[in-house]
């Protein structure tokens, strides 16, 4: 597989942008912080100190879908915040299917630091590394 690397990954919003970390060696993430957003404008300086501190290889975002599997409302933000993402920091982007995170992350006890929009990004973060890293 290489170099492990780390990966950031982003429950996007159109308020609030969870944010969590994980390490494909460990295959585990952490939910780290919730970062505003507003008039349809993310808080990049916070993103960018999230970037920089944590210096991932790799963003992960997950993609909302309806029950059918199509389309949502959010699908044009969200492609435009993960060109930005690429544009901006100069790493690649990959999806995965959200559908069901943010049930997940509420089902959980307590949903951690960063709350719930936070603990969501673990879980598309943990869904990520089930379905794509070797292990």
């Amino acid at each position: 597989m290489g170099t492990p690397r780390t990966v950031l990954a982003f429950d996007f919003g159109r308020r609030r942008i969870g944010v969590a970390v994980g390490q494909e060696v460990t295959r585990t993430a952490e939910a780290l912080s919730t970062i505003a957003v507003r008039d349809d404008r993310p808080d990049w300086a916070a993103i960018t100190a999230v970037v920089e501190t944590w210096r991932p290889d790799l963003f992960v975002l997950g993609r909302p879908r309806n029950a059918d599997g199509g389309a949502t409302a959010l699908d044009a933000a969200l492609a435009r915040f993960a060109r930005r993402l690429e544009g901006r920091y100069g790493r690649r982007v990959s999806f995965v299917d959200e559908r069901l995170s943010s049930y997940a992350a509420g089902a959980a006890p307590c949903p951690g630091r960063g709350g719930l929009d936070a603990a969501a990004a673990r879980v598309i973060l943990e869904t990520w590394f089930a379905e794509n890293a070797a292990p």
